[in-house]
């Protein structure tokens, strides 16, 4: 077993498969947020691809978002940022790619994970792809993938994750607010459905498609300053006390 993690791609027929997998549910050091966002970019400008699809490994959660073990390394606001903007990068980076992404989800997804989700073009998942915003709980905030969500699931749904951190909303419940655009019961449903969906998407102009998601993300010119503000919000409440104290008593 990888205890860093790893990212891995594959190419067939036009379709990148990029998979991410980290031992802690694959959860996301900053290390593992960078590998993902230069892979992402690579792809973005590789004339061999025309569609992504962007999973994880496993059979558990698809993403349980920050790692943990990394937030309580934080010692000083430069560090808080800079970790934080690990998923800026990711999100922007989705945003910016020149292909468009298909998130397969396939078990829960926590904070970060959520994120990743929502900075997808389109999404399949499974039942089992329960999500939850549980920042506010340790004293911080989904500050930097908020744009991100807003923008899938709307303000008033986002404020009703964030504000019940310990709950989570069902795969149902994602569907119904659109982050979510299949839904299967079974992960070999959701993958026959995608392979079917991406060898149609891999078929298509991939001009158009890329005139399109422009449309798709028009508005969010403003993500590349924003999400850094953001990341320093969080950079900075991580220093406090109730987040140490939360995330040591987290951890036990």
């Amino acid at each position: 077993m990888n205890t860093n993690g790893t990212i891995t791609t594959t190419i067939e027929n036009k379709i990148a498969t990029l998979t991410f997998s980290h031992p802690a549910s694959n959860s996301f050091p900053s290390n593992q947020l960078q590998a993902l966002t230069n892979e992402i970019n690579a792809l973005s400008h590789n004339d061999l691809v025309t569609t992504i699809v962007l999973k994880s490994e496993g059979e558990g959660a698809f993403c349980a978002g920050a790692s943990f073990d990394e937030l309580l390394q934080v010692n000083d606001m430069d560090t808080g940022k800079a970790f934080f903007s690990g998923f800026a990068n990711v999100i922007n980076a989705m945003r910016c790619c020149k292909k468009v992404i298909i998130g397969r989800i396939h078990g829960k997804a926590v904070g970060g994970g959520v994120g990743l989700a929502s900075a997808c073009d389109y999404v399949f998942a499974t039942t089992n792809a329960s999500i939850k915003l549980s920042e506010i709980a340790i004293g911080i905030g989904p500050f930097v993938i908020e744009p991100a969500v807003s923008r899938k699931i709307g303000k008033s749904a986002m404020a009703e994750m964030t504000l019940a951190p310990t709950e989570w909303k069902s795969a149902q419940w994602a569907f119904d607010h659109k982050l979510y655009a299949q839904l299967f019961d079974t992960t070999a449903a959701m993958d026959e459905a995608l392979q079917v969906f991406a060898n149609q998407m891999a078929s298509y102009n991939p001009e158009a498609l890329y005139e399109f998601k422009k449309v798709l993300w028009e508005g969010t010119e403003n993500w590349d300053a924003l999400l850094y503000e953001r990341a320093a919000i969080s950079g900075k409440l991580v220093l406090s006390d109730f987040t140490k104290n939360a995330l040591n008593a987290f951890k036990k």
